[in-house]
């Protein structure tokens, strides 16, 4: 009897987990984001593009031909074509495949730039655009994006980039994304991978209460980032709370539950 009533506490115990208030598939709500105040800062000057804000920082010709780069988990080689005065075009790869292109244009006045972008590291693209405002000019004669840019707003991304399942276990919590990205980890303080993302980034979990659980994401065993997701009392959506801990930025935006 002892035994038969340890089995059921146990049993009903792995249930309640298992049925995680996490469990669904929700969506990222743009008009809920609140993004980074910090600017991002760039050069292009006499053919020769910088991105200052990078991690680690980036400098290659802009003469439109892939230029090596190293320290980036998703890229390797960057090209940068210069379209005009006010626009260019910039496409990262990683082993010759293209992980994301990125047109960025400034506004006549030069007080805003509008970013049309494409992530192509999962399995289906995922676009994009952004609108940035200037913080900063560039130095006399650079083109028209040098300087300081500050995001804005996410005017649109595609619904692939925006949307997650999650899935309760007895003692973790799996993840799968609709651009091949999923993970199956445990709240033990481990490190477990992210099949599918070309950086190779590893997530430890820790469950902080019933509807709260911290997700710390590392590379190359250097934590590069901490989300920390809440289930709100109805069920209905997430809170998340992101810093990046590689540039030093924060932000936040909520998920509604679809299913």
């Amino acid at each position: 009897m002892k035994k038969l009533l340890l089995a059921l506490v146990l049993l009903a115990s792995a249930t309640l987990f298992a049925q995680s208030p996490f469990d669904g598939t929700w969506m990222a709500k743009l008009d809920t984001v609140k993004l980074p105040t910090k600017p991002e800062q760039y050069s292009l000057n006499k053919n020769m593009y910088e991105c200052l804000t990078c991690v680690p920082k980036v400098a290659a010709k802009a003469d439109g031909t892939d230029q090596k780069v190293t320290g980036h988990p998703y890229y390797d080689t960057i090209a940068v074509n210069v379209v005009n005065a006010s626009s260019v075009e910039i496409i990262e790869k990683k082993d010759g495949k293209v992980m994301y292109t990125d047109k960025e244009s400034v506004a006549a006045d030069g007080k805003t730039l509008n970013e049309k972008f494409t992530d192509t590291t999962g399995t289906q693209p995922v676009s994009g655009e952004a609108t940035y405002t200037r913080v900063k000019p560039g130095e006399a004669g650079s083109h028209a994006v040098s300087g300081s840019w500050r995001i804005e707003k996410y005017n649109t991304i595609s619904s692939n980039g925006l949307t997650v399942r999650y899935q309760g276990t007895a003692d973790g919590l799996k993840m799968s994304d609709l651009n091949g990205n999923n993970y199956d980890a445990k709240f033990d303080g481990k490190e477990y991978p992210i099949n599918g993302d070309p950086g190779h980034t590893m997530v430890t979990l820790k469950r902080i209460g019933k509807d709260t659980i911290e997700e710390t994401s590392k590379r190359d065993g250097k934590v590069v980032g901490v989300s920390r997701m809440t289930v709100s009392s109805d069920g209905k959506s997430i809170h998340v709370d992101y810093s990046d801990k590689q540039h030093g930025t924060t932000m936040a935006y909520t998920m509604e539950k679809q299913s």
